[in-house]
């Protein structure tokens, strides 16, 4: 008889293939010039296969590692947003959006791997890091008319819903299943990074 904590996490991960290729099917960024108000900017982060997988990323990485990386994060928001708003860009942006998402899971996995979690320093510096090349990207999506700053709460508000409610569920759950997440987030991450690589070559 399959024992009954063996049949739930097989169940998770297979759900979480079973979303993740469903995701997949969806356009990969949602970038571009946005449109403002309240509800578009609250949209804008998880319409977007890459930065969905990567709040839900660093609420796992949170659970796991230490609740201090959602702090490490916000802060990569604000600093990247600002950065973007401001014209930031770099060459390459959408590939390294896509690998920030492996990134932040392969920090879960080394430090399981490890049996340890990373240095706060070392763990909060990569995940800012990884929200802050994101970030930049909105920065650069961001209205800059009136409705701004209710775009730009409504973003906030959706990516601390985000990485909040996947940090919760996954503080309540078994540590295996954060591994099976973070595995599947990593080769998703690398998945995305192919897909503006492909649309260049095409």
């Amino acid at each position: 008889m399959i024992h009954f904590s063996r049949l739930r996490s097989w169940t998770l991960l297979g759900g979480a293939a079973a979303l993740g290729f469903v995701l997949v099917g969806q356009p990969a960024q949602a970038h571009g010039l946005a449109h403002g108000g309240l509800s578009y900017g609250f949209l804008h982060p998880i319409t977007g296969v890459d930065h969905l997988l990567l709040l839900i990323g660093v609420g796992a990485a949170a659970s796991y590692v230490s609740a201090q990386l959602l702090l490490w994060g916000l802060a990569g928001a604000v600093l990247g947003g600002l950065a973007g708003a401001m014209g930031f860009t770099m060459p390459f942006a959408e590939v390294l959006a896509a690998l920030a998402i492996s990134a932040v899971a392969l920090l879960i996995l080394n430090a399981h791997r490890e049996s340890r979690s990373p240095g706060l320093a070392f763990g909060g510096g990569l995940v800012a890091a990884a929200v802050a090349l994101h970030g930049a990207l909105h920065g650069g999506e961001a209205p800059v008319d009136a409705s701004a700053f209710g775009w730009w709460a409504g973003a906030l508000a959706a990516s601390v819903l985000v990485s909040g409610g996947s940090f919760l569920l996954m503080r309540r759950l078994p540590l295996a299943w954060t591994t099976r997440l973070a595995l599947l987030l990593a080769v998703l991450g690398g998945a995305l990074a192919l897909v503006p690589l492909a649309a260049q070559a095409g």
